[in-house]
This record gives structure tokens, C-alpha cells and sequence, in this order.
């Protein structure tokens, strides 16, 4: 929250940057409801952000190895971060209950610096599903927090238009906002591509990286169409919760939680249809 002061300044100077050059890439209505996705999951982050390291600490207990002190730890900690963000990013893509938390990011047409913003005020209820062996395995949590909070501020640059392709070599090894555009591209090229959010290597690595070639067309493959803040927030839970009423058996209730959200329309998104 420190840094607030510092992405307002960026988004002001993104925003009269773009106008001056005539391709303004923000909407008044759809900054709003990114604003209000941002606000939600503040308070809902220093709700819970106290118990969530709590368990980290708890953990950290029974850790199995002991990650040393100092830089070279810090630098093990932030890598594995990136990559358990990769596994974590690739699951709320393919995983549908988690895609309802974070199906509200890629919920804008619009691609700035205030969409890297849009999280959902139920995000970190999923995240740390993915991140509490961290302690385990010997990593501290204090460490966690501090890596963890370096690998955010860097993911907040990558949602802008305005930087286009950079030198190859950073291309080949990082995220850029070039990469970051495609994932959130709703082309049926980059859907579920480039998860990674410092590193693209594991894209490389893992099959999930698609180079931005063709323009990007941002948000859903069906839009939301709405700048209420309750509707951007919960409606896809709301439509989840609603499935699972007419669900009669817990092996099916577990099979609709846990499918890819798109399990019905797959063949439409690859024949270029829209179903969803």
C-alpha cells in the first residue's frame, strides 16, 4: 500500500502520455471499477493479511530445510515465488473456482497500469492454497513478504501499452508488458498463455508462451459488461454457486469445481467461436 503515491503518479503521467498522443488507453467508468476492485481488496487484504502470515510463521516451525540468511536466500526466495506464481497464475486460469477470484483482473476491455490494479477481494483466500509450503520447505516468512512484495510492484509495469517490445535478450528471459499484453489477450491465440510474472522462462519451459503478434483484443471471451462493483467482484462465484445447486453428488460438486472454466466451450474457442 506504500507504493499507492508512486502507481497514482505513473497512471497520471500514463494517462496524459497516451492523450498527447492521441491514443488515450483509459475509460473513466472502467478506471472506476478497477479503483473499486483495488479498494475491496485492501480492506479485505488487512483483514486477513495478519492471519495469513500468522499460519507462515506457524508453519516455519516445522520447516524441513533451512534456507540461509542473506542475500543469495533472498534471491532463492524471490525465484521460487516467481515460479510457484507461475503454477499458482496457470491453475486460476484452468481451475474453475479459482477463476472466479481472479477472472476479475482480466476483467477490463482496457489494458493500463490501473487494470494491474483490478484484484479480487477474494484472491488471497486462493493464493494461499499455493503459497503455504513456502515456510515448510524453510523459507522465512518475513522473507516471503519482502520478495513476495518486490515481485508485485514489478508485475505493476507490465500492464501498459505504452512500452513496446524491448531489447531480445530481456524479451527471451522476462516478463515484459509485451508478453503481459498477449496474457490478456482474449484472441484465441493467447488465451491461457504467458503466466509467469518476472520470469517468462517458465512459459518457455512449461509450453504456455505466445509472442504478441496479432493486436490484442483485452478483456473476456464474454465480456462482463457491467462497472458495479459487487458484480465485478462476485459474479462469477455467484454463477459457480448457482451450477452447484443443480449438482446431486459430491464427485460431480468436485468435478465442476475443479474443471477448466471453459470445460464446455473449448471446441468453440478453437474453432474462433464465442459460447461462453
Amino acid at each position: 500500500m506504500m507504493a499507492l503515491p508512486i502507481f497514482a503518479l505513473l497512471m497520471a503521467a500514463e494517462a496524459i502520455f497516451t492523450h498527447l498522443r492521441g491514443h488515450n488507453v483509459y475509460a473513466l467508468k472502467d478506471f472506476g471499477g478497477s479503483m473499486s476492485q483495488l479498494g475491496i481488496n485492501i480492506v479485505m487484504r488487512l483483514a486477513v493479511g495478519g492471519a495469513i502470515i500468522s499460519l507462515h510463521f506457524f508453519l516455519y516451525q516445522f520447516r524441513i530445510f533451512e534456507v540461509p540468511a542473506g542475500p543469495l536466500g533472498w534471491l532463492l526466495t524471490f525465484i521460487v515465488i516467481d515460479f510457484v506464481f507461475y503454477w499458482y497464475h496457470r491453475a486460476q486460469h484452468r481451475v474453475r473456482f479459482l477463476w472466479c477470484a481472479h477472472v476479475v483482473h482480466h476483467s477490463s476491455e482496457h489494458m493500463n497500469l490501473g487494470t494491474a490494479l483490478r484484484q479480487s477481494p477474494t484472491g488471497p483466500f486462493t493464493k494461499v492454497l499455493f503459497y503455504w509450503p513456502l515456510p515448510l520447505l524453510g523459507f522465512d516468512p518475513l522473507v516471503i513478504v519482502s520478495a513476495g512484495t518486490l515481485a508485485t510492484l514489478y508485475g505493476f509495469w507490465t500492464h501498459t501499452q505504452v512500452v513496446k517490445k524491448l531489447w531480445a535478450p530481456l524479451e527471451r528471459w522476462f516478463v515484459t508488458p509485451s508478453h503481459h499484453r498477449s496474457h490478456h489477450g482474449s484472441n484465441p491465440e493467447y488465451v491461457d498463455k504467458n503466466y509467469g510474472n518476472f520470469l517468462i522462462v517458465w512459459d518457455r519451459l512449461f509450453g504456455t508462451f505466445e509472442p504478441e503478434v496479432a493486436p490484442v483484443r483485452y478483456g473476456l471471451i464474454t465480456n462482463i459488461d457491467t462497472y458495479n462493483p459487487l458484480r465485478i467482484a462476485f459474479a462469477e462465484w455467484v454463477r459457480l454457486l448457482r451450477d452447484s445447486m443443480a449438482v446431486s453428488s459430491l464427485a460431480g460438486l468436485s468435478r465442476l469445481w475443479l474443471r477448466p472454466p471453459r470445460a464446455r466451450s473449448e471446441s468453440a474457442l478453437e474453432s474462433g467461436t464465442v459460447s461462453t
